[in-house]
C-alpha cells in the first residue's frame, strides 16, 4: 500500500480548482471504468501516524485476500487545506476514487460524486441510523457512506451542583434559565456560549436554533430562514442569559484555551458545546453528568459524521466493495474507537460497554445534526456569525441582527446555485 503527502500539481491546473467544485477535470463518467484499482484519500482520524497505518493496512490486506483482483491504494493526506488539495487533484484528472468527507464537504463535491443509492447495497443502507443517513443525503439523494459518528450532548458538572445543593440536571431551556439566578449568586454561570466569531455557528448558535424549531435554511435551500421566530426565539432566550451575567461575556469576542476558562475552573455549570473527553482533565471523570441533548421546543445537538464518497473515477463495484467491507461494524471498529467515535450504523456492537459517559452520549446521537448541507453554508457563517455577537453585546436588537444577515445571506446562495 502506498502513503504520501499532498504535493503540488500543475499551475495550469490549479487555475480550474475553483471549477472542481463544479464538476471541472474529473471527467464525466459514470463510475463504469474497467480498472479494478481504488485509489482512497484519507485523513488522520486516527491521531499516532502508526496505528493509522496498521490500521489501513490490515483493513487493504483482509480486502484484498477477500476480492482477488482488486487492488487498494491507501494515501493519508493531512487535515491542512484538504479542500484545496482535492479540488486541485481533481481538476488535473488526478483525483481519488474514494475519499474520506465530511457532510458539509458532500454538495460542494457533489458533481464529482456517484450517488450512493448507486453503489451502496440494500443492507448496508438499511443498517444506518436515520440521523446518520440524513447527514449525508443531498437534494433526497445518498451521497456517501457514514463510517463513523460523534455527537455533544449536554454536560453538567456535578461538583457546581453539590456546591449549591442541587441534585436534579437540567435538560430544558426553561430549566437552566430557572436554575441560572441560584447559580450567578453562589457565584456561578449556568452555562459558557463562544461568540467569538471564529467559532463554529454549528457547536454554539445552530443547536438552539434548531431546538426552537428552525433551521438555517429554506426547505428548498435557497433562501436563508434562520431569521424566522424560532431564529428570534433563540437568540432572544440566549441574548437573556448574557444580559442577566448567567454565561461569561467576555466569551463572546474572545475564545481563550480551554485550561483559562471559567469552564476548567468549575465556574461553570453545563455545556453543550463540549465533549466529556474535553471537560474531564478538569472536572474530574467522576463530576461530568451526561444529559440527553438541550430542549427547546425540541432536542437537538450538533454531531459529525466521517464519510467515505465515491468519485465519478472510480470502477462503481470495486469502489462499492471496498467502501462496504470499511463500513463493515467489525472493520470501522478500529476507526471509531482511538477517538471516541461511535459506529453511524444500528447493527454494530457497543463499543464502550460499561463507560457510563459514551453509553449516555450514544443515546444523545439519534438527536443530532451535522449542520446545514447547502454549498452556501461556510459563507453564510461568515455573514451571521458578527450579526449575532452585535447582538449578543447590545448593539442591535436579535431580530433586526438575524434579518440583517439573512439579507446577506440570500445574496451569498443565489451566487452559490
Amino acid at each position: 500500500m502506498r502513503r504520501r503527502t499532498t504535493a503540488a500539481i500543475a499551475t495550469a491546473a490549479a487555475l480550474c480548482a475553483t471549477a472542481a467544485l463544479a464538476g471541472c477535470g474529473s471527467g464525466s463518467g459514470s463510475g463504469s471504468s474497467s480498472k479494478k484499482t481504488v485509489n482512497t484519500w484519507v485523513y488522520p482520524v486516527i491521531n499516532d501516524p502508526k496505528a493509522n497505518d496498521a490500521y489501513w493496512d490490515g483493513l487493504v490486506k483482509g480486502f484484498e485476500k477477500a476480492n482477488p483482483g482488486i487492488t487498494v491504494k491507501v494515501s493519508t493526506y493531512p487535515w491542512a487545506n484538504r479542500d484545496t488539495a482535492l479540488t486541485t487533484a481533481l481538476a488535473a484528472g488526478k483525483g481519488p476514487d474514494v475519499a474520506y468527507l465530511i457532510p458539509d464537504q458532500l454538495p460542494a463535491y457533489q458533481r464529482n460524486l456517484i450517488p450512493a443509492d448507486q453503489w451502496m447495497t440494500a443492507q448496508d443502507r438499511s443498517a444506518l441510523r436515520p440521523s446518520a443517513l440524513k447527514a449525508v443525503t443531498v437534494d433526497g439523494k445518498p451521497y456517501a457512506a457514514p463510517v463513523l459518528m460523534s455527537t455533544y450532548p449536554m454536560l453538567c458538572d456535578k461538583k457546581v451542583f453539590d456546591a449549591i445543593g442541587e441534585t436534579s440536571y437540567p435538560t430544558t431551556w426553561d430549566q437552566l434559565a430557572a436554575l441560572a439566578p441560584k447559580l450567578k449568586a453562589k457565584g456561578f454561570y449556568a452555562t459558557s456560549y463562544s461568540g467569538d466569531t471564529t467559532a463554529t455557528l454549528n457547536m454554539t448558535f445552530y443547536p438552539l436554533l434548531w431546538q426552537a424549531g428552525g433551521d438555517v435554511f429554506s426547505s428548498d435551500g435557497t433562501k436563508a430562514a434562520f431569521n424566522s421566530d424560532a431564529g428570534v426565539k433563540a437568540l432572544t432566550w440566549l441574548k437573556t442569559f448574557v444580559d442577566n451575567g448567567w454565561t461569561p461575556k467576555d466569551l463572546i469576542t474572545t475564545t481563550p484555551q480551554i485550561e483559562q476558562t471559567d469552564l476548567a475552573k468549575n465556574k461553570v455549570a453545563c455545556t453543550w458545546q463540549n465533549t466529556a473527553a474535553e471537560v474531564e482533565p478538569f472536572w474530574g471523570k467522576d463530576n461530568i453528568v451526561v444529559g440527553p441533548a438541550l430542549t427547546g421546543r425540541s432536542a437537538a445537538a450538533y454531531g459529525t459524521v466521517g464519510t467515505l464518497a465515491m468519485f465519478k473515477s472510480a470502477n462503481k463495484d470495486a469502489a462499492g466493495k471496498w467502501i462496504s467491507y470499511v463500513t463493515q461494524p467489525a472493520n470501522s471498529a478500529g476507526l471509531q474507537k482511538p477517538g471516541g467515535y461511535f459506529p453511524p450504523r444500528t447493527d454494530a456492537t457497543p463499543l464502550y460497554p460499561g463507560d457510563q459517559h459514551q453509553e449516555a452520549t450514544e443515546k444523545v446521537l439519534e438527536s443530532t445534526d451535522v449542520g446545514p448541507l447547502n454549498k452556501a453554508s461556510r459563507d453564510v457563517m461568515g455573514v451571521l456569525a458578527p450579526q449575532l455577537q452585535a447582538a449578543l453585546l447590545g448593539k442591535s436588537s436579535p431580530k433586526k441582527a438575524l434579518d440583517d444577515a439573512a439579507q446577506a445571506a440570500d445574496q451569498i446562495i443565489a451566487r452559490k446555485r
